[in-house]
């Protein structure tokens, strides 16, 4: 069996963009790397990925990746890229390896929107961000970032974070450190968690949130700058920009 760890960036709607697609965050790139059951490596995987909901990278997803509209409107589009994806994973079995499990979620979201077939091995993964936040004892409902994990084990830093490919390489290495023969797949049932969030109880007060800036700053917020804020509430409740 082999170990397909892959991390993914994503692109979500600009303050202009209106319609509801029910697709919040859009794959912008996919980066893997192959390893075999003992952990040698295979093979790496690395392509940007050409939007079709939300054609503009929004500045704030720019500036953390250094992914443009341009970069990603040379390349191809999430369908050819997937059908690339499961050519690189091959036909021997597998199991996913991700860093933290808001990429499995929204991995399987983007393919069910583009109508694709999942694979049911896309449904059995390992959540190395979970196997190193109890490693390193960490709180309970807290997750440990990758950089401090990178930092904890003095792996070596060939690239910038937030780019899927390194992010994919460095939870690579993180896994070999951590990978013990008993660690078992979680298995995610994505129509669960699309009931689950259906019937959310929980919605964001965005106006007390509002005031709760402006009193900080002692001014009136901008259009843009409230759609900022929600955007940086939603993108956190993913955990997947945890350093």
């Amino acid at each position: 069996m082999n170990y397909i760890i892959y991390d993914l960036e994503f692109n979500q709607k600009n303050s202009k963009d209106t319609e509801d697609f029910g697709m919040p965050f859009e794959i912008i790139q996919i980066g893997a790397v192959k390893l075999d059951k003992n952990l040698n490596h295979l093979k790496d995987f690395n392509a940007l990925v050409k939007p079709t909901l939300y054609a503009e990278i929004h500045p704030y997803i720019e500036n953390l990746t250094n992914i443009t509209t341009n970069k990603v409107n040379s390349n191809k589009s999430f369908p050819m890229v997937y059908a690339e994806f499961l050519k690189f994973i091959g036909d021997e079995d597998f199991v996913l390896c991700i860093w933290g499990a808001g990429d499995i979620k929204e991995f399987l979201r983007n393919i069910k929107f583009h109508q694709l077939d999942i694979v049911p091995q896309f449904k059995r993964y390992i959540d190395i961000q979970a196997l190193a936040s109890k490693y390193f004892n960490t709180p309970k409902g807290i997750k440990i970032g990758l950089s401090k994990v990178v930092d904890h084990f003095n792996l070596p830093l060939n690239g910038d974070f937030h780019d899927a490919f390194n992010d994919a390489c460095y939870t690579a290495e993180i896994f070999k450190k951590l990978f013990t023969p008993d660690i078992k797949p979680t298995y995610y049932d994505l129509s669960c968690s699309y009931r689950k969030s259906q019937h959310s109880k929980y919605k964001i007060d965005t106006t007390s949130l509002f005031n709760q800036f402006e009193k900080m700053y002692n001014r009136n917020l901008t259009e843009e700058e409230k759609s900022m804020i929600k955007l940086a509430y939603i993108m956190g409740k993913t955990n997947q920009f945890l350093l």
